[in-house]
């Protein structure tokens, strides 16, 4: 039986903030958006969704944050506290970090919005985690806190005793936080003590910030020399140990000597400590005989340059071997795009298997390897053009950031009616 793509959204859980102000609440709150300096495509959606429903927004944001819309928009006054974020000298990468943190304690203490919102921190994390969070409450700020990751370092890898008690503080110092997943939230709970109330469950709001012009899938591969029969499988996004590459050239090399007509895209730059990973992987590439159909697109790719390669693909693998929720598969959908994903986080919950895409099992390139022959034999690939509407639809449906910013203004009036904190 075909599985209703409304049937198949997840109820929120968390703390209704609907309930208080309604799916048309219009707000004139004011708040700091703290954006950490990257992120772009959270940074605006969240910005324009608050704004239209009548918010008044300091933004505290980079270079790499900052559009046109920030300056056009009456009621967003855009802070480039951060300015450039490219690479420099460690003596004038110091400097322009101490700046810009000197520049955000001034502004702290001088900010008419009572309300801070963190979306994510900033270079120094302890301290921003710790002191940071503590001089705002100081200030008499109160704190909402997007967790996009309860705890990175565990998911990386690198966890430690110091790590997860300067998340306690932040966590616990924050007034309230949001969590993209009922397993995000419960984490909270469990491993950092977080009062239930204290957390609302929002959706992942689909990017809006990604250019999407008239280009068709047909001229999307033309341009990456990929042929118009040829089975495209794309790789997208920053290049981490967790996000399970070496998974997926493994299922690629054993799908590509299977059959002919398959190309790999990988696309996105390595992160700090990735780079002898990728560099494994490389290698692992160019000794197998289909090297010649793995295109490489290995630096960061700008929102301009997005769109060509989710058109050009027929699907997004996310070969993650440990991860609550991606933004790409999203980004993703956002294009009509279907998605083969690990059976981790809550991908589940996120793909419809024969209808939005695949699952697969974590760390198995034989199991990948099934789910691309799988996908590329079914009626979703068969019928792609036809789908893809229906998939972007879906997405609407689920991750607008409607909801996101009915949810949101919810939680700050919320806040705004109790007293702040009174301080020596």
């Amino acid at each position: 039986m075909a599985t209703c793509f409304s049937c198949a959204t997840p109820q929120n859980k968390g703390i209704s903030a609907l309930d208080q102000v309604g799916s048309t609440q219009r707000t004139d709150v004011r708040a700091g958006l703290l954006t950490g300096g990257f992120d772009r495509p959270y940074a605006f959606g969240l910005a324009m969704e608050l704004v239209s429903k009548g918010a008044y927004l300091d933004v505290i944001g980079s270079d790499e944050v900052d559009s046109p819309e920030m300056h056009a928009t009456p009621q967003v006054n855009f802070l480039n506290l951060r300015g450039s974020k490219q690479e420099a000298g460690l003596g004038r990468k110091m400097w322009r970090v101490l700046a810009f943190y000197a520049r955000l304690l001034r502004y702290a203490a001088t900010a008419e919005p009572k309300i801070f919102h963190i979306l994510w921190n900033d270079k120094f994390q302890y301290f921003d985690r710790t002191l940071l969070m503590l001089y705002y409450k100081l200030l008499g700020k109160k704190v909402v806190f997007t967790a996009h990751n309860v705890n990175a370092g565990k998911r990386d890898g690198k966890d430690s005793l110091f790590n997860r008690l300067t998340l306690r503080m932040q966590y616990r110092l924050s007034d309230h936080i949001f969590v993209h997943t009922e397993k995000m939230k419960a984490e909270l709970l469990e491993d950092f003590g977080v009062r239930e109330r204290a957390v609302t469950v929002i959706p992942f709001g689909i990017n809006n910030s990604v250019p999407d012009t008239a280009l068709t899938p047909a001229e999307a591969k033309r341009r990456l020399g990929i042929k118009p029969e040829e089975k495209a499988i794309l790789f997208f996004g920053a290049i981490r140990q967790y996000k399970g590459l070496e998974y997926l050239v493994d299922a690629f090399q054993k799908a590509a000597a299977k059959q002919t007509g398959y190309r790999l895209i990988i696309a996105g730059e390595p992160k700090r400590g990735a780079e002898k990973y990728l560099e494994e992987i490389q290698q692992r590439i160019n000794q197998h005989p289909s090297r010649e159909h793995v295109i490489q697109k290995i630096e960061f790719v700008p929102d301009s340059e997005t769109e060509l390669y989710f058109k050009a693909a027929d699907i997004l693998i996310l070969p993650y071997t440990l991860v609550f929720q991606s933004g790409v598969l999203f980004l993703s959908y956002g294009f009509g795009l279907p998605v083969i994903a690990s059976d981790v986080g809550s991908f589940r919950n996120d793909i419809i298997e024969g209808r939005t895409g695949f699952l697969c099992k974590p760390c198995d390139g034989d199991d990948l390897a099934r789910a691309i022959e799988e996908y590329f034999e079914s009626d979703l690939y068969k019928n792609l053009t036809a789908r893809r509407q229906e998939i972007r639809d879906f997405a609407n449906s689920r991750n607008s950031w409607s909801t996101v910013g009915d949810l949101t203004v919810g939680v700050y009036a919320g806040l705004l009616e109790k007293p702040a904190p009174q301080t020596c």
